[in-house]
């Protein structure tokens, strides 16, 4: 395919298909589909909530903006870039790229490539996607379409590792497949392409990736959990052990989102449908679960300690989305912390800069409090250290402490301690 007929679409404008459509944008035109009309009409007024492009990006790149499926008919070479999460038992949620299979199928013209993005199991692409587009187009895969994959690698919030500057995993269901995808690919990502040997390959990469990540924070979030029974400092062990030149650095937290706290379960899914148990995959996973649980009972237990009476303090839970400096609450762990906290009776208010308080009641039935509503508290938990929640020395969280007897929860030791009683992982 010469670039010079290529017509460029891509399906799905949240935190990965976004950035994509905006690179190729600055090339090329491309057209930009999502079915979230609200969000249509935000990104052709030159705003994007997420804060992955800037309105200045946005202005800069030619888009042609729609939440009309038949305007994939224009495509001949189609990104699908929508989310894969899981449901309530941890199974895979394949439902929305079920649907966008089948939007495809229901428009695609003779010859085009369909590219997938998104996180999956190995051999979905080949064994899910492509049948659906086939049935619903009539046409065949491997001869009158052509499907690839290339695992998104965003990185939400990070400014400096971006989608063109981060080496770009191609593949394809045959050789000039391939090929065509790292073409297209490679006209707009300077870090360059690798080519995969195949999609289950390039599949099985992607998702081993945030199970690599998974595994190591749930190592550190169990030897935190040791230390605090010995009585030492997490935060300093692992600087001594970080002088050493190959020991990995990584920190104990509460992981959440849409991606290290997801894909395993996708790698465990297909693991369990041939047969096997993965088990050192889904102990990470329990234990990366379980800490919200575990912070929840230690700060209780903290409060006990100091004789306080639970259902007289006011507490309050700084930051809320899934990670530091993003708006993103999907499958934040912060919420699991406010309700086993609840459970204690303790009444819990809430704030964070950076969310949409909408959103987080629809999600999670919180009612987002105002930040002056947390003045005089007695309990300040540093949940997400959002940049804004840091400046002046973290004056915006210190502030909010009542007295030199209140407590602070700085998980991620983001603040120097400051209180007589702190906490953090």
């Amino acid at each position: 395919m010469k670039k010079d007929n290529l017509k460029l679409g891509v399906l799905g404008l949240g935190y990965v298909g976004l950035p994509v459509a905006v690179a190729f944008g600055k090339k090329m035109p491309v057209m930009g589909l999502d079915v979230n009309q609200k969000r249509i009409e935000q990104l052709k007024h030159t705003h994007d909530e997420t804060g992955e492009v800037t309105d200045e990006d946005l202005l800069s790149t030619n888009i042609d903006f729609t939440s009309d499926a038949k305007r994939l008919k224009e495509c001949n070479f189609i990104i699908v870039a929508v989310p894969t999460p899981i449901n309530e038992s941890n199974q895979p949620d394949m439902r929305i790229l079920h649907k966008a299979s089948k939007m495809i199928g229901q428009n695609i013209q003779k010859g085009t490539t369909v590219v997938f993005e998104s996180t999956v199991y190995p051999g979905a692409t080949e064994e899910e996607c492509a049948p659906i587009i086939e049935q619903w187009s009539g046409l065949v895969s491997g001869k009158d379409f052509f499907i690839g994959y290339s695992p998104e690698r965003i990185n939400p919030g990070d400014k400096t590792h971006t989608f063109t500057t981060i080496l770009k995993i191609v593949s394809g269901q045959n050789e000039q497949t391939t090929e065509r995808v790292a073409d297209v690919y490679s006209s707009v990502v300077t870090a360059g392409v690798f080519k995969a040997s195949s999609i289950k390959v390039a599949e099985a990469a992607k998702v081993i990736e945030n199970t690599q990540r998974d595994l190591n924070i749930a190592l550190m979030n169990e030897l935190s959990q040791i230390f605090h029974e010995l009585n030492i400092d997490t935060q300093e062990v692992l600087e001594a052990a970080g002088t050493k030149w190959n020991f990995l650095k990584f920190e104990p937290g509460l992981v959440g989102g849409h991606c290290i706290g997801v894909d395993p379960y996708y790698l465990a899914h297909k693991a369990e449908s041939v047969g096997y148990h993965p088990e050192v995959i889904l102990a990470g996973r329990r234990v990366n679960d379980s800490m919200a649980q575990y912070v929840g009972q230690s700060i209780v237990k903290e409060l006990l300690k100091q004789k306080k009476h639970l259902g007289c303090l006011k507490v309050s839970v700084l930051g809320l989305t899934f990670k530091e400096n993003v708006p993103d609450i999907r499958n934040s762990k912060v919420a699991d912390l406010i309700q086993e906290l609840e459970e204690y009776g303790i009444e819990v208010l809430s704030f964070d800069p950076l969310a949409d308080a909408d959103e987080i009641y629809k999600e999670y039935k919180i009612e987002m409090a105002n930040y002056d509503q947390l003045t005089e508290s007695d309990v300040v938990i540093l949940a997400v250290p959002h940049d804004v929640l840091l400046t002046e020395d973290g004056a915006p969280v210190k502030k909010l402490l009542k007295d030199e007897t209140s407590m602070l929860v700085d998980l991620k030791k983001g603040l120097e301690k400051t209180a007589e009683h702190s906490w953090s992982l």
